[in-house]
Formats: structure tokens, sequence, C-alpha cells
């Protein structure tokens, strides 16, 4: 592979210098386990089909895009905190932050139904 880069064009180079896993882990950096509970939790809902996995997998890839994995965490945090009951689970619906946050997921959401179903 060096004797490949010593001789190749610059943007060439450029390019496989950027291909490995530091560079997907910038562009991607959502692990595969979010990435699978996902998928799981999506084809739970709309079908157990190869077009489901397809389309699914298809969706986290776009959320991914808009949403830091970081962010993409707090959102669904909070949307689980809203679920339960009790005085705590009352700061989690009541804080524009928070709100905010569950926002910015639902609009990544809405693209990726857009374009993946």
């Amino acid at each position: 592979m060096s004797l490949f880069r010593a001789v190749a064009p610059p943007a060439i180079a450029a390019a496989l210098a950027l291909s490995g896993p530091a560079a997907g882990q910038a562009v991607n950096d959502y692990p595969t386990n979010a990435r699978a509970e996902y998928v799981f939790a999506c084809m739970a809902t709309n079908g157990q089909t190869r077009d489901m996995l397809d389309r699914c997998s298809c969706a986290i890839d776009r959320i991914a895009e808009v949403l830091p994995y970081g962010d993409y965490v707090s959102a669904e945090t909070v949307l689980r905190m809203r679920q339960t009951t009790g005085e705590r689970a009352g700061m989690f619906r009541a804080m524009p932050q928070m709100t905010e946050s569950v926002a910015t997921l639902r609009r990544a959401e809405a693209e990726a139904e857009i374009l993946c179903f």
C-alpha cells in the first residue's frame, strides 16, 4: 500500500489517507449498537421485511448525518423520561432546552422519513 501512495497523484493519496477508521468516525460517530437498536425498533413498528431493514437503516444513517450522537442520546433520554410519571418527569416536559433537543431529533426523523420511506 505504501508503494501505491508514493506514486499516486496527490488527490488519490489524500483520499486514501482519509479513508481509514478515523475518517469514518468523524462522519459516523454513532456506535453500531445504537444504530442496531434504532433499526430493530423501526422494524418492530413497520414490519419485519428486508425492505424495512433497508429503509430503517437508511433512516438512522440520515439522522446520523444531521444530529451528532451526543445530541441523539440526549433527545432519546428526554423522550424516555417524558413517558414516566411523577414530579421528576415533569421537568423533562417543561424545560425549553430539552424541548429543543427533542424538536431537533423530530426534524431529523422527519427528514429521514421523507428520504427513506
